[in-house]
């Protein structure tokens, strides 16, 4: 319904008058806009004219009314001329042709009876403005480059219907068919009006339900599952699928066709499948009508070619279909597929391959002769690479396994294309399209790239479950100058970790396949313990250097890496808290961390075999990579050890979107130097670790050789000494392994598509891994058993011996022996000193008094060191994960539950990282 406003200047005069037949609604068929007068100012009836008019002659003619039109426009619409003569039909065809032009909104006719002929004219508004209400769901932008009317256009009501028809379709696209559109003019003076589209945009429509008819064989669940459309459920709220969309209708019956062809119901066919809307149009109610028809199997299968250098038998053989096998149209799409890419393997790219079918309705059965028809063989005559505007040609045409005169290979044309996906500037959707070239032995590769962004600047703050709160910010190039040479900085801050690093890496040195990279850094690492959830920082390491990695290709797949690393390590522990007189104390920190402190510079080499057949560095979905490398460090400096280490990743894309991988990696450092005995010759800073975030299901340093340091609770002379129980009160430090290994199976399940536009990726894993090898460290202290008066030793109430704490003399920082001062004494009593007799209120000072002091000792009470986790045996975990690409930088989430576990790990059962790479 259209309503116009009139606005004159003494003041608005708003009245509703009907100028559209009916409302425009969106249906399920597509949205109709009904014959309706023209919305503006309402059109008058010309006066009746004598019904009985005689042939007279038009003396004079003229239009009156006009303003922006000229007379002669409007009379151009008419068969009126001057001098011919007029009737009572001629006239009326004159008005009934100027209405036609749809340029003016009135047309009456004077001067009937006289011969002198005025057409009085009313001319249509021109547009002031085009409005839009209501609309929120499609802005306005969106809307106004679809629909016709515009600013300074003539008004006209044909236009006005075809804009309504135009913006209910647009809902409709989105599906919302309950989405209505009220057009309304407002008029201004000069013979302007305002047009206003008043939108209801209503509910988006869903589908209620999907019943299918005529299915015996299969469950509608089953047929469900296998459409694009979904109904409408809780458990599908993040699928965009649950709209009604008539093109995914048309997509569905196709999805029902290939299931059943795939389950060799060759005859079957939808019937009807219609989809009807609800009455308050806010659901979908869609049904099919099917015919499943009998199962059929396969007969004879056999391969005809027409090319000399293939043995039909051997290909026959060859071929995953087998007679009698359940028939399926999907195992055929693939042969032809096989067939294609082994024609092409042998240098034949245009080689066609058909099947022909012989079906039996009384056998039940589909006979299939694969005919390859006769072609030659191909060689490539060019390469063109197009679309690049950054990449420089070489960057591109060095990852092409074919060169311009070569054999075609369809196997080389693959490898290319995951080649050219792997370098990660452009877009994963590349494919090299084939032309036919200058002769039909030719053929023309084309590389059409779409570039995408190479340059990453990041900064970022977020919170982990490992590291607290974490700042980052990092720039990088990887597709530098064009050139694919890879520059990066970054500078990580946590409190648990910093670190600074730059490098560079030149992929293909001098135009050769070689690469050299290098790479500076500084690292500071914070090790810790907790008690109760008190984090302790334990150690700090410090390690500044570099390291020159240069890689040369193999074959194909294999490449060799070696590389030289220079880096200075700094461990120390807090003064403060570990020290005593200036000296790490191993009561308070443990003989295991006093032996770990010090400088060192190690200096290695280390070598590298790489096999990598994966489709995509960044990530992939098929393929596999393999890593063994080794390390010697000794080449001056003061470190020697020779590690190794393997890391092994395979990919299956298992179809629907499944990706299932499978890894493993470990590692082994045997040590060069000698050592005390009870003392590891491989230092702490040097061994592997193993937990949170590499063992999902385990805390950091969770898994592997630990000390765990329990004290006592009681007197000695009650007798009621016991170990503490509580696991709060425990200290726990990881010492690390010598040796480790860590297995990984992870299934990633696909999402629907609105999920898959979010970025998230969820998936369940398994893994299984252990960490173990180091010497069981020397005791940190022995205390001594408590005896009575007569020197018999005591023993507590549980039967195990009563301990005395550990006294231990303290000295000031200049060494000099510390006593306090008698509680007696009238001028310091329990003060501290360095006089034996007296007090000095300086350290070393002329002793005055006579008080007889005490030596000052430390007290350590009795506790045990157990050595736990040294050992081989697997531990287990097993979870659900994702990964989401939130707004707040990459979310990953983990639950994970260890179901094996040896005494002594750390378990954690949920873990979340955000505003960090994973």
């Amino acid at each position: 319904m259209v309503t116009a406003i009139k606005v004159t200047k003494f003041g608005v005069r708003a009245s509703a008058v009907l100028l559209a037949g009916t409302t425009w609604f969106a249906l399920a068929t597509a949205a109709q806009a009904q014959q309706a007068p023209a919305p503006g100012p309402v059109a008058q009836q010309p006066a009746p004219l004598p019904e009985a008019l005689e042939k007279r002659t038009i003396r004079t003619l003229r239009v009156e009314g006009t303003q922006r039109l000229e007379p002669e426009t409007v009379l151009s619409y008419t068969r009126l001329r001057v001098g011919q003569t007029y009737t009572t039909e001629s006239l009326d065809q004159a008005i009934r042709d100027v209405l036609a032009s749809e340029l003016l909104a009135d047309v009456t006719i004077e001067g009937v009876e006289s011969g002198d002929i005025v057409l009085r004219v009313r001319e249509n508004p021109v547009i002031n403005r085009v409005i839009l209400e209501g609309n929120k769901r499609l802005k306005d932008d969106k809307i106004v480059k679809e629909i016709k009317l515009a600013p300074r256009q003539m008004f006209t009501r044909t236009a006005v219907r075809a804009d309504v028809a135009r913006i209910v379709e647009l809902y409709r696209r989105q599906g919302r068919f309950a989405a209505t559109v009220e057009p309304k003019m407002v008029s201004l003076d000069q013979n302007r009006v305002d047009i206003v589209f008043e939108v209801r945009e209503g509910p988006k429509s869903k589908v209620r339900q999907i019943n299918i008819i005529g299915n015996e064989q299969f469950s509608d669940g089953k047929l469900r599952g296998e459409m694009a459309t979904k109904q409408a459920r809780i458990t599908t709220i993040m699928s965009s699928n649950t709209s009604y969309d008539q093109d995914r209708l048309a997509y569905d019956q196709q999805k029902l066709r290939q299931f059943y062809l795939t389950e060799g119901y060759a005859d079957f066919r939808v019937v009807s499948a219609v989809a009807e809307l609800t009455p308050d149009k806010r659901d979908f109610i869609i049904t099919y009508v099917i015919e499943e028809g009998p199962r059929y199997k396969f007969g004879k299968v056999s391969v005809d070619s027409n090319i000399r250098d293939f043995d039909d038998e051997a290909l026959a053989k060859g071929l995953a279909m087998k007679e009698g096998d359940w028939y399926n149209a999907k195992l055929v799409e693939d042969t032809i597929d096989q067939l294609s890419e082994t024609a092409g393997a042998f240098g034949y790219a245009f080689a066609n391959v058909s099947p022909d079918f012989q079906r039996d309705r009384e056998k039940l059965t589909m006979t299939i002769n694969f005919n390859i028809a006769e072609a030659r063989r191909t060689y490539v005559e060019r390469i063109d690479i197009t679309g690049n505007t950054q990449t420089q040609d070489k960057v591109i045409r060095r990852e092409m396994r074919l060169a311009e005169g070569d054999a075609f290979n369809t196997f080389l044309v693959k490898r290319s294309q995951d080649r050219i996906n792997s370098l990660g500037y452009f877009n994963e959707k590349f494919e090299i399209e084939q032309k036919e070239g200058s002769a039909p032995d030719r053929v023309i590769l084309t590389a059409n790239v779409e570039e995408k962004s190479t340059g990453e600047l990041t900064l970022s703050a977020g919170f982990s479950s490992l590291e607290r709160f974490i700042f980052q910010g990092s720039i990088r190039q990887r597709n530098f100058r064009g050139k694919g040479q890879d520059l990066r900085l970054s500078a990580d801050y946590s409190s648990y970790s910093k670190s600074v690093e730059l490098g560079f890496t030149e992929p293909y040195l001098f135009d050769q396949n070689v690469a050299l990279g290098g790479t500076i850094f500084r690292r500071d690492y914070n090790s810790f313990n907790y008690l109760g959830t008190d984090r302790r920082t334990t150690y700090q390491q410090v390690s500044t250097g570099g390291q020159v990695v240069l890689g040369v290709p193999l074959t194909e797949y294999w490449t060799l890496s070696g590389r030289y690393s220079l880096t200075h390590d700094s461990v120390t522990l807090d003064e403060n808290t570990f020290f005593t007189s200036g000296v790490c104390d191993p009561l308070k920190a443990g003989r295991y961390l006093c032996e770990a402190l010090g400088k060192r510079w190690t200096s290695a080499v280390g070598l590298s075999l790489i096999y990598d057949s994966l489709n995509s560095r960044l990530r992939p979905t098929r393929g596999q990579r393999l890593v063994l490398g080794t390390d010697f460090a000794g080449l001056g400096g003061d470190v020697k050890y020779l590690r190794g280490r393997f890391d092994a990743d395979k990919y299956w894309n298992i179809g629907s979107g499944f990706i299932f991988s499978a890894g493993l990696e470990g590692g082994y450092i045997h040590s060069l130097e000698d050592a005390a005995a009870g003392v590891d010759p491989v230092r702490i800073t040097d061994r592997f670790f193993l937990g949170e975030p590499q063992f999902r299901g385990f805390d950091i340093r969770g898994v592997g050789p630990r000390i765990q340091r329990v004290s006592y609770t009681g007197t000695v002379a009650g007798g009621n000494q016991a170990l503490i129980t509580n696991e709060d009160q425990i200290f726990d430090d990881a010492i690390g392994g010598r040796a480790y290994y860590l297995g990984k199976l992870e299934l990633e399940i696909p999402l629907g598509a609105g999920a898959r536009e979010m970025g998230i990726r969820p998936s369940i894993f398994f893994m299984a891994g252990a960490n173990w090898g180091v010497r069981e460290p020397n005791k940190t202290a022995t205390f001594t058993q408590a005896t009575d008066s007569s020197g018999n030793l005591l023993f507590n109430a549980d039967g195990s011996p009563s301990l005395l704490p550990i006294q231990t003399p303290q000295f000031d920082s200049e060494g000099r022996a510390l006593y306090a001062v008698s509680l007696g004494d009238s001028v310091a009593p329990g003060a501290l000193t360095t006089c034996s007799i007296g007090y000095s209120e300086t350290a070393g000072g002329a002793c005055t008094g006579t008080s007889i002091n005490t030596r000052y000792n430390l007290q350590t009470d009795p506790f045990i060191e157990n050595f736990l986790g040294n050992s081989p045996k697997p531990r287990l975990s097993v979870g659900i994960g994702v990964n989401w690409n939130s707004p707040f930088g990459p979310l990953r989430l983990d639950l994970a539950h260890a179901f094996l576990t040896q005494k002594g790990d750390d378990t954690k059962l949920f873990t979340f990282n955000v505003g960090t790479s994973f």
